[in-house]
């Protein structure tokens, strides 16, 4: 008789309770062999939840390919917020057909999610393209325009052949199809994809230039107005990271 150790071993490799391996296990009376079953049914309900979720975030990109798009980028961008720091988007090209089960808007996953998914979308992905703004632009454009031009970068930094994208809340200057979705990010797949993708370079980004301007804690708040960040304005004053135009730095700017 095989062990609760194995049998748990063998439930990874059941996908369906049509298995004949799974229907055995029924009828096992065995206490630690029905707990096994009953977490295999636990996991399995969820992943057919993630499936569906995932089903309903790729409906975007299922209606541009019947519209006869080919390569689809999803367009996202973080950083409008901060005081300090670039805007970076990002625009991922995703293969038909693969699944990246969990993938959703970057502000509702962990840290170690982000990077995990990160990793996996670098892996998997037709393309990838990053683009930013500093934050001197975001001061001579104003951070509207300094978003767009982020993601306009981004577009053209994916180096593939795309023909129709799909944009988080905006509508790009380029001469391609294009489909603004308010929380895109929430709602495609592909967008998903490039909101965390900037999400982690901008973060990265942040945590590095903490090493340059010690004390304002730029690795902890990602350049956003914290109290932390503020008091640090007012004790060393204004970086060349800093957006001189936002008002909680700009008041530094003109007294220090």
């Amino acid at each position: 008789m095989a062990s609760i150790k194995e049998i748990e071993l063998r439930l990874n490799d059941i996908q369906t309770e049509t298995d004949p391996r799974f229907i055995e296990l029924l009828s096992d009376e065995r206490k630690g062999v029905q707990q096994a079953v009953a977490k295999w049914r636990k996991r399995q309900a969820e992943k057919a939840n993630l499936r569906q979720a995932f089903a309903e975030m790729t409906r975007h990109e299922l209606k541009a390919r019947d519209d006869g798009a080919v390569i689809i980028g999803g367009v996202d961008e973080v950083g409008r917020g901060p005081l300090a720091g670039p805007v970076v988007a990002s625009c991922v090209v995703f293969p038909e057909g693969e699944e990246f089960l969990g993938l959703t808007d970057s502000k509702k996953l962990s840290e170690t999610k982000r990077e995990f998914y990160y990793e996996d979308i670098f892996a998997r992905a037709t393309a990838v393209g990053i683009g930013e703004a500093t934050a001197e632009e975001i001061d001579t454009h104003n951070i509207y325009e300094a978003s767009k031009l982020a993601m306009v970068r981004a577009v053209l930094n994916t180096n593939a052949p795309l023909d129709f994208l799909l944009v988080d809340a905006m509508s790009l200057p380029l001469e391609m199809k294009q489909e603004s979705l308010i929380k895109g990010d929430a709602r495609s797949v592909s967008i998903a994809a490039a909101s965390i993708v900037a999400k982690v370079t901008r973060d990265r980004y942040m945590k590095e230039i903490a090493k340059d301007y010690p004390g304002y804690g730029f690795d902890n708040h990602a350049g956003y107005g914290t109290a932390e960040h503020l008091q640090a304005l007012k004790t060393f004053g204004v970086t060349d990271e800093h957006r001189r135009s936002f008002a909680p730095v700009r008041k530094h700017v003109t007294t220090t």
